[in-house]
């Protein structure tokens, strides 16, 4: 299926919220710390309600510590080389027009503050994806924009899940 990043996530239910649509769509989340809350903090159990068990769900102390564990998954798996894809409002792509593939990893900022620039270069710009929104809006919620992204590409792969990650 596909890895969701959130890179130091500040707001415990939009944590609690993407655990509980990883649980449902088969993804796995990963957070990049620091994180602005405790992983046993009563908001994130709350929204996450009791799908914590049923989601794979890595910490990780730094960007870097992120992609090299996820690219070494698919080097130990002879499945050559991870797609990033980066969720930005400094985007044009539009999020449709990818073709996503199983093992694809959807990377989202902060709430408060985006993708940091070094996250966005490590990316590259053509993997930068935009999700629509109409003129004058600022930013969509962390866990409203992590689901857009996976019902997308999960309809793209038929809503099927898929054994490359397991």
């Amino acid at each position: 299926m596909f890895d969701v990043v959130f890179y130091q996530p500040e707001i415990p239910p939009n944590t609690g919220n993407a655990i509980r649509l990883c649980a449902n769509t088969g993804c796995r989340l990963h957070l990049i710390e620091p994180l602005g809350f405790s992983m046993d903090d009563k908001n994130l159990r709350r929204a996450g309600l009791d799908y914590h068990e049923q989601t794979v769900l890595r910490v990780h102390t730094s960007w870097e510590a992120c992609v090299d564990a996820l690219q070494a998954e698919f080097d130990s798996k002879s499945l050559g080389t991870r797609r990033f894809y980066a969720f930005t409002t400094k985007a044009t792509q539009p999020h449709t027009a990818i073709a996503y593939q199983a093992g694809d990893v959807l990377v989202f900022g902060p709430e408060t503050r985006g993708l940091p620039p070094e996250v966005l270069q490590s990316i590259g710009a053509a993997n930068w994806i935009r999700i629509p929104m109409a003129p004058g809006s600022r930013s969509l919620n962390l866990s409203n924009s992590a689901a857009v992204a996976v019902y997308e590409a999960w309809r793209q792969q038929g809503f099927a899940i898929s054994p490359i990650l397991t």
